[in-house]
């Protein structure tokens, strides 16, 4: 049986430089981290990564696609892997959403590998499992051609950004996911509850919350920060997507990463 393929992914930045690992959300690529990475990758060596089954990245990444299978743990062993390949052993780590869910677990299981954590507009728990198994039961029967109509209003803090360049590019991923992919990282976050494991984060830890986020508003953010040591909070005035303010967020994770 031949290896599963590594996630796809890209890099920018100087190859002597500290890396840094940027995670995307549920439903996007990379580029929704496009905003940032001119000026993150002055500094950093950064590394970009689609999730399964979105942008570039194969459903056959991971070890087992079927229905309630993956876990964010498997989903953040992909991401050690595109570490192992670089021959990281440590790395900075910026995700948003379920991004930012991976880095959490990164940063309370292998503590050693985190150097520092940005959580933007995530959470250490989305909601019921049962939304989530609905979620995916339904892009697995119908593609995610269902989610595009109320995607925006979880996304944006204002819809009209849906009609944007940027706005448009976002969904279009989400219009191309593959069905088993997607469908396999919502069954990520139905089983995911990392709120008993938040006090094993030793890593400096960044939390931004988005004020205008109802997919995860900010007390999720606050429930974060608050059972992160020492973590710092910034509230954003943004979306979900937090990209309504790309220089407020490119300033507090700048910020925070030097």
């Amino acid at each position: 049986m031949s290896p599963a393929p590594p996630l796809h992914h890209d890099l920018a930045g100087p190859a002597d430089a500290p890396p840094l690992i940027l995670g995307p959300s549920l439903g996007t690529s990379s580029a929704v981290w496009e905003p940032q990475l001119a000026s993150l990758a002055r500094t950093f060596r950064v590394l970009r990564f689609d999730l399964p089954g979105h942008g570039g990245s194969p459903t056959a990444a991971l070890p087992d696609p079927a229905p309630g299978r993956t876990t964010v743990r498997d989903l953040a062993a992909l991401v050690l892997g595109l570490a192992d390949r670089q021959g990281w052993d440590r790395f900075h780590y910026a995700g948003i959403s379920l991004g930012g869910a991976l880095g959490t677990h990164l940063a309370a299981f292998h503590p050693e590998r985190v150097a520092s954590l940005a959580l933007v507009c995530s959470s250490a728990h989305f909601g019921p499992a049962a939304p989530w198994r609905q979620r995916a039961d339904l892009v697995r029967r119908e593609g995610t051609a269902p989610l595009l109509a109320t995607s925006p209003e979880r996304w944006f803090a204002d819809t009209a950004t849906a009609d944007t360049a940027f706005g448009r590019r976002l969904l279009g991923t989400l219009a191309q996911a593959d069905p088993a992919g997607y469908a396999a990282c919502c069954d990520a976050l139905a089983a995911l509850d990392l709120r008993p494991d938040l006090g094993r984060i030793t890593a400096p830890t960044l939390v931004v919350g988005g004020s205008e986020d109802t997919a995860t508003p900010p007390e999720h953010a606050r429930e974060l920060a608050g059972s992160i040591p020492r973590a710092a909070l910034e509230v954003v005035d943004c979306g979900h997507l937090a990209v309504e303010r790309p220089e407020a967020l490119d300033a507090v994770l700048t910020a925070h990463f030097r």
